[in-house]
């Protein structure tokens, strides 16, 4: 898909089936996070890659907690691939950041489709969170900057909002 394409179709995806990613797929969409840039090139984020239905149930069951509901965040997605990134860069949003937009675009380009889910912050500063970074054989100063859910779509994709009139100011 060319890339201008892909920037300007890609949609938030909030229904999916419960097949898996392929693994090829997915390989290549991680590689695509890995390859964000960084600030200095640092490379300060760490992507946890979650197929497993009780992680991912648990993550959803956190992330819900968060908002004061009991409704699934993930809408179901098979894959969710947690951003965390190191406090101590300066740049550790933006760079957790980068790597949540190459992973939904590269995403999109291989007929994947995803969506942002926020409230990783509040999850893994919480000691449930903390404790599945020590599991995982994280820091657990890691901060969570966004859940990437990965998945094939149930139902059209959606359609784009307009854009607003004043978005760019050229001068």
């Amino acid at each position: 898909m060319e890339t201008i394409e892909c920037l300007t179709k890609r949609r938030s995806v909030r229904a999916f089936k419960k097949e898996p990613v392929k693994e090829e797929t997915l390989a290549r969409i991680v590689e695509a996070g890995e390859y964000a840039p960084t600030g200095m090139g640092a490379q300060s984020p760490v992507m946890v890659v979650v197929r497993d239905p009780e992680t991912i149930a648990a993550l959803s069951r956190m992330n819900a907690a968060v908002m004061g509901v009991t409704t699934d965040p993930f809408y179901g997605a098979p894959t969710v691939i947690v951003v965390l990134a190191d406090p101590k860069r300066p740049t550790y949003v933006e760079d957790g950041s980068l790597v949540m937009g190459n992973l939904m675009n590269a995403a999109f380009a291989l007929g994947v489709d995803s969506c942002w889910i926020h409230r990783a912050r509040e999850v893994f500063a919480s000691p449930e969170g903390k404790a599945l970074l020590k599991k995982w054989g994280l820091a657990e100063d890691l901060v969570g900057i966004g859940n990437c859910i990965l998945g094939y779509r149930s139902g059209e994709l959606p359609a784009p909002k307009p854009r607003k009139k004043d978005y760019a100011l050229f001068l």
